[in-house]
Order: C-alpha cells, then structure tokens, then sequence
C-alpha cells in the first residue's frame, strides 16, 4: 500500500506572491526522501476537478528564465491559471531536473545538443542514462493529504495523466498549458512531440496565432 506523508515531515504557511497569497504546502516525501512543496489556492480539499500543475523542477527554466526549454514559461502559465480560476494546486516536485537525470547531467546533455546536434532524447541516452525517470508518487500524496477528489491535469503529457492515475488519483481531464514556438525552443519541442509523445499543437500553428501561454481544456 502507498505511503501517506507523516505530520511530522509538513509545514504550511502563507505565501504570499505577485498573483496573490497562496497556502505554502512544504513536504518531504516518505518516498523519495526529497522536500517538495504544493502551493494551494482556495479550498481544495473535498473538491473534485481540482486544477492541477505537477511541475517538474528545471533550475535553468525556472529561476533563470532559460529559453531551451518551456518549463519557466509552464510554470508561470500554470500559477495564472491557478489565480485566475480561484482554486487549484500547484505540487513543485525537487529531483526531477533533466527528467530526473541531474542538474550536471542535464547540463552535459546540452553540450551534446548544441556541439553535436542531438535532440533531447539521444543527447541522455547518449551519455548512458534513461530518457525519464520521473515519478510522481510524491504529487498523488501530497494530493490525498489536500483532500483533492480529482484534478484537472495541466500538462501537454498523457504520461502525466496515466502515471498520476496509478497511483489511485482520478483525473478528469487532462488540460493544455502551451507556450508558443520560438527559434531557442522548436528543436526542444518537436522531439517532446516526436519522440515523447507530447500534444503540442502549437508546432503546427501559423506563427503568431496562439498568444501568450494559452489554456484550454481538453476533455479525455
């Protein structure tokens, strides 16, 4: 049976942002032994079609505004949309970098990509490690703790979506956060689309026709 998150190992408090207060949900995992941390907006617990972001942490994306990748601008889209709607979480998972390969391992992927071409996917398998080893058992139990009933998953992943379903959390609805296309992140987005499988639209959209970090709902 999953592990629950002892009392002992959470801590809450205010948070308070630019897009307003959120309750600061810090926890670390019976699991994986990492400290993550859920940001909640409004009253989640006993809610079903929560919206959810399950945000893999990226250091060069996140903090540093890097543009290989979309993580920073997810993140952003995905805090908007948390703010806008009222309710909703969104649970930052630590040890994810580089699909869960490292921080130094992801940055040795990048040399490969930009002395030797390689995508994002061969650039890992090329130095001996596996493409993704993300779990997300960390996310699904902080959700039970919350009390979350279901979730509207913001995520461009069907992976996402079945890996959160294994671990016994209902997903409703599976919830797009593109970002648009740019010269630094098309090569980094057409092997997500290619090789991962991800649904990313907007590689096949006329350029300029999606705005700024659209949101939409996509029913499963």
């Amino acid at each position: 049976m999953d592990e629950g998150i002892d009392q002992k190992d959470i801590a809450e408090a205010d948070l308070r942002t630019r897009r307003g207060v959120f309750r600061a949900v810090a926890f670390r995992d019976p699991v994986d032994g990492h400290e993550h941390m859920a940001l909640v907006r409004g009253e989640v617990r006993g809610r079903g079609d929560v919206l959810v972001r399950m945000h893999s942490e990226c250091m060069t994306g996140d903090i540093f505004g890097a543009t290989r990748c979309e993580c920073g601008d997810q993140l952003g889209a995905a805090l908007d949309a948390i703010a806008r709607e009222g309710a909703g979480v969104l649970v930052y998972l630590r040890g994810h970098e580089g699909r869960g390969i490292g921080l130094v391992a992801k940055v040795r992927t990048h040399i490969l990509q930009d002395d030797q071409g390689l995508d994002t996917v061969d650039s890992a398998t090329a130095i001996g490690l596996p493409v993704d080893v993300r779990d997300y058992g960390p996310a699904a139990r902080i959700l039970r703790h919350l009390g979350v009933r279901s979730v509207r998953l913001m995520s461009n992943n069907p992976v996402k979506v079945s890996a959160l379903e294994s671990y016994g959390v209902s997903v409703a609805a599976r919830v797009p956060l593109l970002v648009p296309v740019s010269a630094d992140n098309v090569r980094y987005l057409t092997a997500k689309r290619d090789r991962l499988g991800h649904d990313l639209p907007q590689l096949d959209a006329p350029a300029g026709t999606l705005g700024d970090a659209p949101v939409r709902q996509a029913r499963r």
